[in-house]
């Protein structure tokens, strides 16, 4: 039996010359686009995508949704032993895009990119993942764990009706490898990220006419600019703390005292401990001005990816690689993911293991095409060395 450990460039080297069924492959998912709030779209998408991964003979089950797609979850079992553990590869097929995209962001390959909405973030992510499993039946290279992909509807807003079910496989996962796209030009993977929520700040106030019976009235508005500028002052860049006051409104006529006005804040937090921290100063918020009153809604709902949780596991993807003849670096992002739900529970987590490119959410977004097969057999690797 042919194994990875023997033969690890013969096998990044046959998916080398898979590319261009790789890219006819993204085309097809590409194509078929997948805004996280319109369902039909979505479960098209859903179907067209598991009905690739039946085509390889594993089993593909889809939970139906009410109103998001579907998700799926397909299996890969060991052929020869009984599964000693599970590992979970995790990813999203839902996009930013709104159905109608193409026709203006079309799919279209040039300079060696791959262009089209969607292809970074991350469809290219679970086609590396497809041929992944390829390089793996097709070099019989044994398996000792189960292997689960599961590709999620609703990412992009939050993970709503997904949570559940990625995180109970999660817990019977002795690891995950999250198919997101990877950071920088290098493409670094994702060792860390920062944790993720939103607060509003709800002020009631008191109206009155603002010429006539000024003190009569609690102005909300400026009840609001203090609390603001109270949560201005949380930020800690060095700690990788932001509170970023991101919408406002209040207020109805310049001559009228406010008696409402609220805000919304994005908050970020690359500990634990600084997330918690930042959540009981929400918690402890009282108004300032006699009269107004504060209401606080929200948090964080993505916890922080934490390095200790990812550096093991970068350690072996960095092994693999030089053996495979090229190097990966790390990073920290700004941005969650499902990984830090994963990381939250205290399952060894890699995230950023997707495409190579830039432009996530943008009418530029791209992926290098040179890197598909390269991240694939990284993958490979890592689901066989498991």
């Amino acid at each position: 039996m042919t194994t990875f450990v023997e033969k690890p460039q013969e096998i990044l080297g046959w998916l080398t010359r898979q590319l261009p069924e790789m890219a006819g492959t993204l085309e097809t998912f590409v194509r078929a686009e997948s805004p996280s709030t319109e369902k039909t779209a979505a479960d098209h998408c859903a179907r067209l995508i598991a009905r690739r991964w039946k085509e390889r003979g594993v089993p593909v089950e889809l939970f139906e949704q009410k109103q998001r797609g579907a998700h799926i979850r397909i299996t890969k079992t060991p052929v020869h032993s009984k599964p000693r553990g599970q590992i979970l590869v995790l990813g999203h097929y839902d996009t930013v895009y709104a159905s109608g995209t193409l026709a203006r962001m079309p799919f279209r390959i040039a300079a060696g990119r791959v262009y089209g909405p969607g292809v970074f973030d991350m469809k290219a992510g679970i086609v590396q993942a497809l041929f992944a499993l390829d390089a793996i039946q097709r070099f019989h290279a044994g398996l000792s764990k189960r292997i689960i992909f599961l590709w999620t509807s609703d990412e992009e807003i939050g993970s709503e009706s997904s949570r559940k079910l990625l995180e109970a496989e999660a817990k019977r996962s002795d690891a995950v490898f999250v198919l997101e796209p990877s950071l920088g030009p290098k493409g670094r993977l994702k060792t860390a990220r920062k944790g993720v929520g939103e607060a509003e700040l709800l002020v009631h106030g008191r109206a009155s006419h603002a010429g006539l019976a000024p003190e009569k009235g609690v102005n909300a508005i400026h009840e609001l600019s203090l609390q603001i500028a109270r949560a201005k002052e949380w930020n800690d860049p060095r700690r990788g703390i932001s509170v970023n006051a991101g919408l406002i409104a209040g207020g109805t006529r310049p001559n009228v005292i406010p008696d409402l006005a609220k805000a919304t804040l994005d908050l970020r937090a690359l500990r634990l401990a600084d997330m918690q921290r930042i959540e009981r100063r929400l918690g402890s918020l009282r108004p300032i001005l006699p009269g107004a009153k504060l209401q606080v809604r929200g948090g964080f709902n993505r916890a922080p990816l934490e390095r200790k949780y990812s550096v093991e596991l970068f350690q072996r993807a960095s092994k693999l690689a030089r053996q495979m003849g090229f190097a990966i670096g790390e990073a920290t992002a700004g941005g969650g993911s499902d990984g830090n739900l994963t990381a939250a529970l205290g399952v060894p987590t890699l995230d950023g293991l997707g495409a190579v490119g830039e432009g996530a959410h943008s009418p530029g977004e791209y992926v290098v095409a040179r890197f598909i097969p390269q991240r694939a057999a990284l993958l490979a690797a890592l689901l066989i060395h498991s």
